[in-house]
């Protein structure tokens, strides 16, 4: 298992500085989710997912993930880069003209990953239910993952899509939100509260985890936890805490860096705080 949680870690390390390149490149984009979130999109891609080789945008006979906060795309096109759905060699071309990797994950390219455009808040939940019984309908017995942001949880569908699937015995879905307690204007609990999260996930009838989601045993853990407790009636949600910024000191705690590009010194500081593992694009 340790050697399992060394090689994960490393794959997590690289993964870091694809996000920090690819954002100082083209001087856009959002870093500080991005690396929070690297220690989950790693867990999930190279261990908790059933995947199939190859792509299809159907996604039968495997466990599938939907992006609802689809500004953090660097993490996920670079785990999907590593995972092998694409050459990482693409990752150079993220938000630059043309480019399949635009900020916000888009279908029309036919990104291999990629099954539908986000970034408009708040919809990811609900296309991941759909899905989520479109697999029972299908007798396909797979998983159905779906990512939101904290700060999302001001949206409005949310809570729509959250009474839905539990009444509707959903619970072939594993749904996470990123409690950061950040979100682009600053802290949620001083833009909008949201209260107590857990508390009111449960109040409409979902089977609510939490999970230390920068602890790559803790994010493994719970996402096996997680596993464990679907086919039983409810929809699962984990409330993963996890810090922006991640792994890079001068990042790591504040919003400011929900949505800014390092410059050339700033860079050079994080990647010396991010070890090299699988090689830079």
């Amino acid at each position: 298992m340790s050697e399992d949680i060394n090689k994960l870690e490393r794959i997590a390390s690289q993964v870091r500085r694809d996000i920090v390149r690819m954002v100082h490149a083209c001087q856009s984009g959002h870093p500080g989710g991005s690396l929070g979130c690297t220690d989950f999109f790693v867990a999930l891609y190279f261990n908790a997912m059933e995947r199939k080789t190859g792509f299809d945008i159907d996604g039968l006979g495997e466990d599938i993930f939907f992006l609802s906060n689809g500004h953090i795309s660097p993490v996920f096109y670079s785990t999907l880069a590593r995972a092998g759905y694409f050459d990482v060699s693409e990752l150079a071309t993220f938000r630059k003209i043309n480019s399949r990797l635009q900020g916000h994950p888009t279908t029309h390219e036919g990104l291999p990953g990629i099954r539908i455009a986000s970034g408009s808040l708040g919809q990811g939940l609900s296309v991941a239910i759909g899905a989520a019984r479109a697999k029972k309908l299908n007798q396909d017995n797979h998983l159905v993952y779906v990512l939101m942001g904290d700060g999302e949880q001001q949206e409005g569908q949310i809570w729509e899509a959250a009474m839905y699937a539990p009444y509707n015995k959903v619970d072939n879905l594993i749904a996470t939100i990123d409690y950061n307690g950040q979100q682009i204007d600053g802290a949620t609990e001083e833009v909008l509260s949201l209260g107590n999260l857990k508390a009111k996930w449960e109040a409409f009838g979902w089977d609510v985890i939490e999970m230390n989601g920068n602890v790559m045993q803790e994010v493994l853990a719970g996402l096996a936890e997680a596993k464990s407790r679907t086919g039983k009636g409810k929809p699962v949600l984990i409330l993963m805490k996890t810090e922006m910024g991640n792994g890079v000191d001068f990042m790591m705690g504040s919003h400011k860096w929900h949505g800014v590009a390092p410059n050339d010194e700033q860079l050079a500081t994080a990647l010396s705080q991010l070890e090299e593992t699988l090689g830079d694009y």
